[in-house]
């Protein structure tokens, strides 16, 4: 009987499918472990270290903005020819230019040099994801997961990268305080020094993409088969018709077709999904760091240890909200988890006092992430298998266009002490999308869904026909 309840509770939790997933399913949720480790520590300092160099905060908000902007343009490329490429090529070219990022921001302390490395490298503002990466990966992981086990999957994946962030803010911050206490570093010295472990972490992700299999490249599309010239129409049925078509450009061809409904589907996701990155932009995590640092004198390794708890307690709530995507569906979990979250973000600001605006900072975290996994498997089921790396490249280009323009306005808010005016606008916006998903996307059936209902109507007409007359 124990043993039939603990059963139960690790498929609840998805560490059965999670157990049973292939090898290379592992070596994705590890690379995403290491790849966050690095964003986390890397979003702890990266504020304060451009402060140290002397740049204003209105400058820092440009400053990523434009690396935001950068990363649109690179991600949009290497996402839209990932599968014709080879999503392993792809995912080595990321981990290269982290490489190039670190050893920048290692080795110079110009602006625009270092804006040029945060740009055609790979640097996090936000802590979040950032480059090729997630899209390749996700679409990835829908291939080689069943979908009844995407939400596991997806919420693990998940949860790993929001622990891998917290594990590199908490070393972050407490190798920080060891290198400028007890090792006499100065401030710059030991942020350097923080940069040439990013670069160390960029190596080692390169590593493990290496390590994939190819059953992580892009299924290819069955070709049409080939008529028969003894059966073939005289006059070729349009064939001729047909021939323009494959004379089309190699670079055309790299592209994946998508199809109508998935277009009518992308719009409205692009949409919300922009007013929520638009938000989230306006409350990167390296500005609300910087918020505690500067209004509260908070040292980097209680700062560590706060964004560390916080994380922690992000990452734990995912397995909470794969849980409810069952029961609920991914829709009403990601807006009623979701919506309590934009609350409390527009709620920190307010308290003068530490304690007060830990709770709510903790308040958010509690269920701050609990739509990604569900919002993941939504997206891969809505769309086709071989448009799911353009289509998740194409939503993520959107966000970090929508989120791009957020910092420079809260490092503009910040340079005039209101910087409370980003956090309740930021706030309200999340909130806003919510309540659009809600209405838009509530009674949504999935392909797989829908898939599923026409076999069972299909069923029930072949036991209806096999009947006896008589009994009818």
């Amino acid at each position: 009987m124990a043993t039939k309840y603990l059963v139960k509770v690790l498929e609840e939790l998805g560490l059965v499918s999670l157990y049973s997933s292939t090898i290379d399913t592992k070596l994705l949720c590890i690379q995403r472990f290491v790849r966050l480790f690095a964003y986390g520590a890397s979003t702890l300092i990266l504020v304060a270290y451009l402060s140290a160099l002397g740049i204003s905060e209105t400058r820092i908000g440009l400053f990523m903005t434009l690396t935001l902007v950068g990363d649109v343009c690179i991600s949009f490329l290497l996402t839209l020819f990932a599968d014709a490429l080879g999503r392993k090529a792809i995912l080595a070219l990321g981990a290269a230019l982290m490489v190039v990022a670190g050893t920048m921001f290692a080795l110079f302390g110009n602006y625009w040099v270092l804006l040029v490395a945060a740009i055609v490298g790979v640097i996090s503002p936000s802590g979040n994801e950032i480059g090729p990466f997630r899209a390749i990966e996700e679409s990835t992981l829908a291939q080689l997961t069943p979908a009844a086990n995407r939400g596991d999957i997806y919420a693990w994946y998940s949860l790993i990268g929001t622990a891998g962030s917290a594990c590199g803010m908490m070393v972050c911050g407490w190798l920080l305080n060891h290198m400028t206490k007890n090792l006499g570093y100065d401030e710059v010295a030991a942020y350097r020094n923080v940069f040439w472990g990013y670069a160390v972490v960029g190596i080692i992700k390169f590593c493990l993409a290496l390590a994939l299999s190819k059953a992580c490249e892009a299924e290819k599309k069955q070709a049409p088969p080939v008529a028969d010239p003894e059966t073939a129409p005289l006059l070729g049925d349009g064939v001729e018709d047909e021939e323009p078509k494959k004379k089309q450009s190699k670079l055309l061809a790299l592209l994946p077709e998508i199809s109508k409904e998935s277009r009518i589907i992308v719009v409205n996701l692009c949409i919300l999904f922009a007013l929520d990155a638009f938000a989230s932009g306006l409350a990167p995590l390296s500005w609300v760091i910087w918020f505690f640092k500067k209004k509260f004198d908070l040292k980097d390794g209680m700062l560590g240890s706060l964004f560390f708890t916080t994380s922690i307690i992000a990452a734990a709530s995912m397995l909470v909200a794969s849980s409810i995507a069952k029961r609920f569906g991914n829709i009403k979990t990601m807006v009623f988890t979701h919506l309590p979250s934009a609350i409390f973000l527009a709620l920190i600001p307010i308290p003068n006092s530490l304690p007060f605006a830990t709770l709510f900072i903790v308040l958010r975290s509690c269920t701050q992430s609990m739509d990604v996994a569900p919002r993941s498997a939504f997206l891969a089921a809505v769309v086709l298998p071989h448009e799911r790396t353009a289509i998740m490249g194409a939503i993520n280009v959107v966000k970090t266009s929508a989120q791009s323009l957020g910092p420079t306005i809260t490092g503009i808010l910040a340079n005039h002490n209101l910087f409370w005016v980003a956090f309740v606008t930021a706030g309200s916006l999340k909130a806003t999308y919510d309540l659009g998903m809600l209405a838009v996307f509530a009674g949504h059936k999935t392909r797989e869904e829908r898939d599923e209902e026409q076999r069972q109507v299909e069923e029930d007409e072949l036991l209806r026909e096999s009947e006896d007359p008589n009994e009818r």
